[in-house]
């Protein structure tokens, strides 16, 4: 799809598998935020952002219309979201969730591939993105999470205000700790033994 967002042209992919997934997350329970059912992925944001120093760091599902944080790590540690500035739309509960076409998490979703992103001003296609400019974000990290159904659920990523070179060691981090995390979103949705 593409959107105009102060005068600029966003790509953000189309995503043949939104409803789908929507339906897993439901499935799941995942996508909606329960205030104590998410501390786990808030911890795991915690190691995300401790692992690649990092002050962002998201377990981020994404349905057919949003993206919903359940793991968050910011600056300030305020859980809310707020320090993600006008990107993330709170709709009156938390700024939690954020537009499909803001950030690169859709991007990763969609390729089903990491995506790393040192600078993401050198890259036209990404650095007209709102996160640039609402937020300050200059360098990305992220890789799908894939359960074991097959469907890309959402991503884990970091990012950070200054330019990043990851390098190969941290995509093979980045890519590890999606496994990680979803070992546990597995966990939730195995049946009863």
């Amino acid at each position: 799809m593409n959107h105009y967002s102060g005068g600029r042209l966003l790509l953000t992919p189309v995503d043949r598998d939104g409803l789908v997934r929507a339906e897993r997350l439901r499935a799941l329970g995942l996508g909606e935020r329960a205030d104590t059912s998410f501390e786990s992925f808030d911890a795991f944001a915690d190691k995300v952002a401790e692992v690649t120093a990092t002050p962002f760091s998201m377990v981020n599902f994404i349905d057919e219309n949003r993206q919903f944080f359940a793991g968050l790590h910011t600056p300030a540690g305020n859980r809310r979201g707020t320090d993600l500035g006008a990107a993330a739309a709170g709709s009156g509960r938390s700024a939690r969730y954020m537009a499909r076409d803001h950030g690169y998490c859709p991007h990763v979703l969609v390729r089903r591939k990491a995506l790393v992103l040192d600078d993401v001003c050198d890259y036209p296609r990404f650095a007209g993105n709102p996160v640039v400019d609402e937020i300050g974000i200059r360098s990305y990290l992220g890789a799908p999470l894939i359960d074991r159904t097959g469907i890309a659920l959402g991503t884990v990523c970091a990012v950070d205000t200054v330019p990043r070179p990851w390098g190969r060691a941290g995509l093979a981090t980045i890519k590890s700790l999606a496994q990680e995390i979803v070992v546990q979103i597995d966990r939730r949705g195995a049946p009863p033994r």
